[in-house]
């Protein structure tokens, strides 16, 4: 099977096309004909150098989510799993490649109607946002700063938001992201490269969702009021902001992070089958903004670098 695979840490140009055995599936596993892969910034990072954060090591082959149908199952699998339509769920290792092999507690269905390039996208960011979006507690009328809401999942956070009925402040960089948060249905909209942008949120916020990180989350931390909710779960800027406990105990803000969404598989399952369920009926949309043949994954990580891609970006196999 042809998959990229990451021999050393560096540049995009590390992610090197390359032929490997096709993989046999093992007790409890399955293995998937990918048709559409999930990226991720973090992926970009990994591939810089995090990667021993994530427990990885030159060689590897990245990604940890995809979209396809059952080609093979392994043992105390059922035989009818052949032939479905699936994802292979965030928490997969190894997905930047045609067939994928997984674990069972991984494979979620994908539903009837909801293409398998949706289903990839929503892998991680749909799991993720409706994650974060329940552990907010959006209700009607909260005002919500969301940080990085043309990304992955800042266009997901959006639409969660807004269906709960809060008003949205939308936070991104250049028009053609703020056009894309406008059309999701943000009642406002910032554009955070800009001199003194905080003005621009319009007064304090109950909720902030912190895509982004680093200075900009750190600004945007100071516009929450008293009593209100912070997740910090974004680190494009190079780091995740990182509130002073002491000031957010004196004010009564709860605050949120990474660790609070590292999700259990039973979790995943479960809010994947969600994500993708809400994807169906049409109430959740994800942003595709990019497709890219899987050779050229150094072409997408280079673009998601750029911050060129509104939305996703996912590899085509």
């Amino acid at each position: 099977m042809k998959a990229i695979r990451v021999d050393g840490f560096g540049g995009p140009e590390v992610l090197v096309p390359v032929e490997l055995a096709d993989p046999v599936p093992g007790a409890g596993e399955v293995v998937i004909a990918a048709e559409a892969v999930d990226t991720l910034y973090v992926e970009t990072q990994i591939r810089g150098g995090w990667g021993p954060r994530f427990g990885m090591h030159p060689p590897f082959v990245p990604g940890g989510a995809a979209a396809g149908t059952v080609v093979a199952v392994g043992g105390g699998v059922a035989p009818d799993w052949l032939g479905r339509r699936v994802v292979a769920a965030a928490g997969s290792r190894g997905t930047y490649a045609e067939l994928v092999r997984v674990p069972l507690e991984r494979v979620v269905p994908v539903p009837d109607g909801l293409g398998l390039r949706e289903a990839a996208a929503l892998a991680h960011d749909g799991v993720t946002g409706a994650s974060i979006a329940a552990r907010a507690g959006i209700t009607a009328g909260a005002r919500v700063l969301i940080l990085g809401a043309a990304g992955g999942m800042g266009t997901l956070l959006v639409q969660f938001a807004v269906a709960a009925g809060a008003e949205v402040i939308g936070a991104a960089r250049g028009e053609r992201k703020l056009g894309l948060v406008r059309e999701l249905g943000a009642h406002r909209v910032v554009d955070y490269s800009e001199e003194g942008w905080t003005e621009g949120v319009g007064g304090p916020v109950d909720i902030l969702l912190d895509g982004v990180g680093g200075d900009l989350g750190r600004a945007a931390f100071a516009l929450v009021r008293d009593g209100g909710w912070v997740s910090a779960h974004g680190a494009p800027s190079g780091g995740f902001a990182e509130a002073d406990p002491e000031d957010a105990r004196r004010r009564g803000i709860t605050l949120s992070g990474i660790k609070e969404v590292q999700l259990a598989p039973s979790q995943v399952q479960q809010l994947t089958a969600f994500a993708l369920g809400e994807a169906a009926a049409g109430r959740l949309k994800p942003v595709i903004a990019r497709t890219f043949p899987l050779a050229d994954a150094a072409l997408a990580h280079r673009a998601i670098e750029a911050r060129e891609v509104p939305g996703k970006a996912l590899l085509i196999p």
